[in-house]
């Protein structure tokens, strides 16, 4: 127990050592903190001689990190950032039901947010906290229980669950396809192609697939699907996009398909989570309910 009161400084030790290593000034940290400029000082210097070295320079009003200051104070940040989170999430969901995912950002809001009023039926007191993530992470890094990953079943040091495969159809607007008719593959190369940043190699898998070469140089280019699938609206060319995210266009005729030649893309969607969270209730209630509603897959509503 005393090895361990050493090894774990107080809370308003650490606070005002981040504030002072952040602004350079013992006396701005003060005006941060609402404490005075001594109060500061002395928790500072309770703080060195608690784990036995110098974390500041003094040199008048201003104070400038040691190497060894400097070294702890990132680590330092990030626990306080990380305590902060905790407590906002336990504001939030006093119950302690709180579910930290990572979404692809089309998916997120055309697939999976149609579908959660159903989850949070029936699990109230779980609340999800989205956060967008485009490519891989670590997550040993980021704050995060869960993530929805388009790719291969391969992240390192993770689970993977299958959601979703995920077929690819080259669409554009009525008025487009009027204006260029479309009678086989091979037309396509000389239509104004549009493409997604995420799948850089999208539409020359699918002329391969068609037993065409690669296009050479490139359309217009997106960040997004969702982005992607408003160009085709706007008339500006073929995007090639994954049919399970534009149901709602396909069936309202916003879009139509240049031609009936679907492909199956070699990735998929995955539900990817560290080890160590499989038992976290509020990911195994999310976990559960993803599942089945990925084994069912039926358009929502």
């Amino acid at each position: 127990m005393d090895l361990q009161r050493r090894l774990l400084p107080s809370m308003s030790m650490l606070t005002a050592f981040e504030a002072a290593a952040r602004t350079g000034s013992f006396t701005a940290a003060a005006a941060e903190l609402s404490l005075t400029q001594g109060a500061v000082s002395r928790q500072v210097k309770a703080l060195e001689e608690q784990i036995g070295t110098a974390l500041f320079v003094r040199k008048g009003q201003r104070v400038t990190l040691t190497p060894t200051g400097a070294l702890y104070a990132d680590p330092v940040r990030d626990a306080l950032r990380q305590i902060a989170a905790a407590t906002v999430r336990t504001i939030a969901a006093p119950k302690g039901g709180v579910l930290n995912l990572a979404i692809l950002p089309t998916f997120g809001t055309r697939w999976l947010v149609p579908r959660l009023p159903a989850f949070q039926a029936a699990h109230p007191h779980v609340t999800i906290h989205f956060t967008t993530k485009l490519a891989p992470f670590d997550f040993r890094v980021h704050d995060l229980d869960a993530a929805i990953h388009y790719g291969f079943g391969d992240w390192p040091d993770a689970v993977c669950d299958h959601l979703l495969d995920e077929e690819v159809l080259p669409v554009c607007s009525p008025a487009f396809l009027a204006a260029h008719p479309v009678t086989e593959p091979a037309d396509l190369p000389a239509l104004p192609l549009l493409h997604t940043s995420t799948r850089a190699d999208a539409w020359n898998d699918w002329l391969a697939a068609q037993g065409l070469a690669p296009r050479p140089g490139a359309g217009m280019v997106f960040e997004q699907f969702a982005t992607t699938a408003q160009a085709a609206e706007a008339g500006l060319g073929v995007a090639l996009l994954p049919t399970l995210l534009v149901r709602g266009e396909l069936a309202d005729g916003t879009l139509v398909p240049a031609i009936d030649r679907p492909h199956r893309s070699a990735r998929a969607y995955y539900l990817v989570h560290p080890r160590g969270k499989a038992n976290h209730p509020p990911f195994a209630a999310f976990r559960q309910w993803l599942l089945a509603e990925a084994r069912g897959a039926l358009p929502p509503g």
